[in-house]
């Protein structure tokens, strides 16, 4: 028997949070592709309707809090205010994802490990990931309209924080949801602060910086990785090379 599914909320789950349940315990138990959605329904005790009415495909089902995380750090984006700095701002705007992935560490782990199993979950993962940083960049880009390389630069700070993110997420996941996740985002994404924010290094996140004020010196061993991708470059190629550099 599969280990069960947690949705963080022990109160009677709504149809929807059923349908997760469901599709989970399923996969796990089965595997993606030999679970079916008349499968899915049966054993959360709905109709096939319902199951569209909350997701519009089997792969949908894996990932039914990015579309509300989205939407959530848009509202964060849209309402920053306009004398901040906005590198720091899509910093803080990438946060909000993680902290829905570390709201449920088990769901979160079970997910990733899912998605490393299935090719067309992990095209479907890469779709989602396009749409957060495109959220990043059009901010960034509203922001730096006013700079000569404000599109270049607004494309190149999203990926950054994009790939910062990723890494510290999924190196996380990878160890079972263990550890200080906070910490490590806090040091990924100082890395994106300290080289692009006009603030410079004092845009680092506060747990990043000493007591004494100092700020923390790179280690000489510390390698810097910059990736040239051909523009028209698909997404999945730009990633794959992005963590092969990485050594993911």
């Amino acid at each position: 028997m599969a280990a069960a599914v947690s949705t963080g909320n022990e109160s009677k789950p709504t149809m929807r949070e059923s349908l997760v349940r469901a599709a989970f315990q399923l996969f796990l138990e089965r595997g993606f592709e030999q679970t079916t959605i008349d499968d899915i329904v049966s054993l959360a005790g709905v109709g096939r309707r319902s199951f569209f009415r909350y997701f519009p495909s089997k792969e949908d089902v894996v990932f039914p809090d990015h579309e509300g995380a989205l939407q959530g750090m848009t509202a964060f984006l849209r309402e920053a205010p306009a004398d901040g700095d906005p590198v720091a701002q899509a910093c803080d705007a990438s946060r909000l994802v993680l902290a829905m992935y570390a709201a449920d560490p088990l769901f979160s782990v079970q997910r990733y490990r899912l998605t490393r199993e299935v090719p067309g979950l992990r095209a479907h993962e890469l779709s989602v990931v396009w749409r957060y940083e495109r959220a990043l960049a059009e901010h960034l880009r509203e922001r730096g309209a006013d700079r000569s390389d404000g599109a270049l630069r607004a494309d190149v700070v999203a990926a950054a924080v994009v790939a910062a993110h990723n890494h510290a997420l999924r190196s996380w996941l990878r160890a079972g949801g263990e550890g200080d996740v906070d910490a490590a985002m806090d040091e990924a994404l100082g890395y994106v602060a300290r080289a692009f924010s006009p603030a410079g290094p004092s845009a680092a996140p506060a747990s990043a910086v000493p007591a004494d004020g100092a700020h923390p010196r790179q280690d000489p061993d510390e390698q810097v990785v910059v990736l040239v991708a051909r523009k028209g470059a698909p997404l999945w190629q730009v990633v794959r090379d992005v963590e092969g550099a990485l050594g993911q």
